[in-house]
């Protein structure tokens, strides 16, 4: 069974920063574009990055351009968020998804999530 386990959330000052991973087993998603969305409380989800198969072409929302980076390891199955100058507007949970190719080339999987909360 396909799994995307989201880790590194937790509760930081608005300045700081947080390196979140996602592991996934059960597939390899070497092949795969990778991203991840956030979902503030009273929010619609948005994107937030997204990483191609072998690194060389990465996504980012104005939001959080110069900010935050995306980075894999694709024989650790693995890929990363590392966020600097947190904004109590960044509070949010953060989802890794993989992206599915053709005909659709949807976010086919997803994990549960993982708290990202940053306090004024």
């Amino acid at each position: 069974q396909v799994q995307l386990v989201e880790s590194g959330g937790g509760l930081v000052q608005a300045g700081g920063s947080l390196r979140l991973s996602c592991a996934a087993s059960g597939r390899d998603f070497s092949r795969n574009t990778m991203a991840w969305f956030r979902q503030a409380p009273g929010k619609e989800r948005e994107f937030v990055a997204a990483i191609s198969w072998n690194g060389g072409s990465t996504s980012y929302a104005d939001s959080v351009k110069g900010r935050f980076t995306i980075s894999r390891d694709n024989a650790k199955n693995t890929v990363y968020l590392e966020m600097n100058t947190l904004k109590p507007e960044d509070t949010a949970v953060y989802y890794c998804a993989a992206r599915a190719g053709a005909p659709k080339y949807d976010y086919a999987y997803w994990g549960q999530g993982t708290q990202v909360t940053v306090s004024s």
